[in-house]
């Protein structure tokens, strides 16, 4: 059966939303997790509140959400045809409090102990071995694709809150020998056509500082967009993100696992061996930045609803430990 979405309640919970704090909401509402751009929310009872809810407040006009839809569709329809399990999903638009549109994707809601950031605090250091394997696996369906043509690329990001371990049991917290992993993160469609994004980049800019918006696009911007067009780079993600679980203990032997699987597996890729250290300092420059960023966004909130009585669409996380 295709998802059902409740129109009629996601309009009610966009009028009653208060972004900064967003489950104060008339409407019962749980966030999920948080996003640069968007916010994953429970909203509702009942059958609504099996859904996972990705709120973006980041169109304008009919026409942007048209070209949003398309590429959405097509790449959901690529990476399942490369070989990538997704869940189900769907979408629908109400109108925001100024009257601009506000798309709400929606997801089956999954179990939140299987989603892979839980996983690695579950299970055995083996096993997170072997689930980082199991994610690389994944991951290189889409590099297989991109090297047998040259019209269509995909880029994917590949960290580890992005997957689902199919079958998960908190209860008994093992896994099987066949992991099945669940892709859930594709609202942001990477595909370029002929070597051209078809995304349109300003989006990203959206939730961007008013403030910032002239130095993010003209230093930034263009490593955001390319960085998850290049395995390595995805792989270097990925296992980064055990310092933000904080989780630095497990990262040589999946630095080990990573070159074994890249040497082994798909030598035909070429893929230099990752190292320790620059695993490190990706992280460390990721988290300046990020925490930055996010220092600059909640300064940008005060002066829009404090100073200019402007609103502020973007819900924001609390403090990140990193």
């Amino acid at each position: 059966m295709d998802l059902e979405i409740d129109r009629d309640l996601l309009s009610e919970f966009e009028l009653q939303l208060d972004p900064k704090h967003p489950e104060a909401c008339a409407v019962p509402t749980k966030v999920l997790g948080y996003g640069e751009i968007s916010t994953v929310f429970e909203i509702g009872t009942g059958a609504q509140a099996l859904l996972a809810y990705k709120r973006m407040p980041i169109f304008e006009t009919e026409s942007e959400l048209d070209g949003y839809r398309w590429i959405f569709k097509e790449y959901n329809k690529l990476l399942a045809d490369v070989g990538l399990t997704l869940p189900r999903s769907t979408n629908g638009t109400v109108p925001g409090c100024d009257g601009s549109p506000v798309m709400f994707l929606a997801q089956d809601r999954l179990d939140p102990a299987s989603i892979g950031n839980s996983v690695i605090h579950a299970v055995s250091a083996a096993d997170t071995v072997r689930l980082i394997t199991a994610v690389l696996g994944e991951l290189s369906k889409v590099w297989d694709f991109n090297a047998q043509q040259d019209e269509v690329e995909l880029g994917i990001d590949g960290q580890i809150s992005n997957w689902a371990v199919g079958g998960f049991d908190a209860g008994d917290p093992r896994l099987e020998e066949k992991i099945e992993l669940l892709y859930l993160d594709t609202s942001t469609p990477f595909i370029r056509v002929g070597g051209e994004e078809q995304l349109d980049p300003e989006l990203f800019l959206r939730s961007a500082p008013s403030f910032l918006v002239w130095i993010l696009r003209m230093l930034f911007l263009e490593d955001v967009m390319t960085r998850y067009y290049d395995f390595r780079l995805v792989a270097i993600d990925l296992i980064a993100n055990f310092y933000k679980e904080q989780l630095p203990g497990q990262i040589p032997a999946l630095v080990a696992a990573a070159n074994d699987f890249f040497e082994r597996v798909v030598p035909s890729f070429g893929i230099e061996p990752l190292a320790e250290k620059e695993i490190k300092s990706y992280y460390r420059e990721d988290a300046v930045i990020w925490r930055l960023y996010l220092s600059m966004r909640k300064t940008d909130r005060f002066l829009r609803t404090t100073l200019t009585r402007k609103g502020y669409p973007f819900v924001l996380p609390g403090k990140i430990k990193r």
